[in-house]
């Protein structure tokens, strides 16, 4: 089985509970401690096997392969990944039922990350993602007011829209939104908007 790490809880000593997303669903599995076993971090692609344990509901991690991103030791690259990934556990964690989009978003974000600036990457991707859950306010009312927002946006976590008076966030421009909403590029959003929405994605999905 191949899947993305996003969270790890060290247990006693430097044993680990792992949470991986796999193609299809969420796997919660023990990690024993030892010397043998290499370096697991959140982000990792791993290839890996589950064996049932006869003492717990949990099965144990097990012939663990670490899948390498051509930019891996980008360090910079890699922490933004980190970021970005370890979001969707707890987005994730109570789903009865996931399918596989979350597992090719990931996928597709990956090979996309060190092609441009990966802020940019993780936002495009994030929209993706609100559109899929049925959650992307393309049309302009103020979540806070209910008011139509005629000028530019600001926007809060979930990039629900608000008025710039009520948020008091940046504004973002509404046509550079637009194309972003519409066609999943970041393009014509300046880098000052670029921050602020990857700030607002670190809130939480």
């Amino acid at each position: 089985m191949q899947g993305y790490i996003i969270n790890l809880n060290k247990v006693k000593e430097e044993d680990l509970i792992v949470t991986i997303l796999s193609d299809g669903s969420l796997e919660t599995l023990y990690r024993f401690y030892g010397a043998r076993h290499g370096t697991i971090n959140i982000g990792f692609k791993i290839d890996y096997e589950i064996e049932p344990s006869a003492k717990s509901t949990i099965g144990r991690l097990k012939d663990v392969v670490h899948i390498g991103y051509p930019w891996i030791n980008d360090y910079k690259l890699l922490r933004l990944w980190q970021n970005f990934t370890g979001l969707f556990f707890k987005h994730l964690k109570d789903a009865e039922e996931l399918g596989s989009f979350y597992f090719k978003l990931l996928e597709s974000a990956s090979t996309e990350w060190h092609k441009q600036n990966p802020k940019r990457v993780a936002i495009e991707y994030y929209v993706k993602l609100l559109e899929h859950e049925g959650r992307l306010h393309k049309e302009h009312y103020c979540f806070l007011c209910s008011k139509e927002i005629t000028q530019d946006v600001s926007l809060i976590r979930a990039y629900l829209p608000t008025h710039f008076n009520c948020s008091h966030t940046l504004s973002i421009n509404k046509e550079a939104l637009n194309e972003l909403y519409t066609h999943k590029s970041s393009l014509f959003l300046n880098d000052k908007e670029i921050e602020r929405l990857w700030s607002v994605l670190m809130e939480g999905l």
